[in-house]
């Protein structure tokens, strides 16, 4: 019987650092937002996005593989069809921990996270819901 969806989210939230796939340089995109959330609750987070040397005043990092560091939780807001490269990549880089946000979610890349035994969030709540985000 797999976790309830609660039950993945702590496990979720109880394993930093974490990485957002995604990270956005524009405040308005929810690649950005939720990378301010885990700043705002004091997590230890980093950005992948290649196209930008930073975000919100942290270094940005080309791929999970690029990493200084294992993260074993990541958040994903990237397009579907990127997701499933993007979990391919989470599991060479021993993620066991992926939280697709809406929108991103691809039935393939559920499956495939599911298959490599990834602790899965998709299809659910936004982690800025769940977190309680503010915006400043």
């Amino acid at each position: 019987m797999s976790a309830s969806i609660e039950d993945r989210i702590q496990s979720f939230l109880a394993s930093g650092p974490f990485a957002v796939v995604g990270a956005s340089t524009d405040r308005s995109k929810y690649g950005n937002k939720v990378l301010r959330c885990y700043q705002q609750h004091g997590h230890e987070v980093y950005p992948i996005n290649p196209r930008a040397p930073e975000v919100e005043g942290l270094k940005a990092y080309a791929s999970l593989a690029a990493l200084p560091v294992k993260v074993p939780a990541i958040s994903v807001i990237t397009p579907p069809a990127a997701t499933e490269q993007v979990v391919r990549e989470a599991a060479a880089a021993g993620v066991k921990h992926i939280w697709m946000q809406p929108g991103a979610e691809s039935d393939e890349a559920i499956r495939r996270a599911e298959s490599l035994g990834m602790n899965v969030i998709a299809g659910g709540p936004c982690l800025l819901v769940v977190m309680g985000y503010r915006e400043s």
